[in-house]
């Protein structure tokens, strides 16, 4: 059975990376390998934020796809704090979805996320 290991996020900046995912979303830094990779603490499931020339922010490009979906128990709350830090949302309003309630915004350099409150 194949499950996920790492999320992996390649960024143009990873001081701006590191800033954002820290400061904005409360996660804490790990581990620094050398001045290009970083590890977040995220459960069992490390994040690893990457500087990567090849990774470039177009504001008006697409995203790359991946998606990391964070768990709230207030997504009122997370909403207001996002909105504190003048996060770019995609979707401000929480909305019904098959599990509860979800929330999408977009990093510094456009990676979506999204915030997922489960019902009870």
């Amino acid at each position: 059975m194949t499950q996920v290991c790492v999320i992996g996020i390649y960024v143009p900046d990873i001081q701006k990376a590191i800033d954002f995912y820290t400061t904005v979303l409360g996660f804490e830094v790990n581990k620094q390998y050398g001045p290009k990779i970083v590890t977040l603490l995220h459960g069992e499931l490390p994040i690893v934020l990457e500087e990567s020339e090849k990774s470039s922010f177009n504001a008006n490009s697409n995203p790359s796809g991946v998606v990391l979906a964070l768990k709230t128990e207030d997504i009122n709350h997370t909403v207001n704090v996002l909105k504190e830090h003048k996060v770019d949302f995609i979707v401000d309003e929480p909305t019904q979805c098959p599990p509860g309630r979800f929330i999408s915004f977009r990093d510094p350099f456009g990676n979506v996320l999204e915030y997922l409150q489960f019902d009870i």
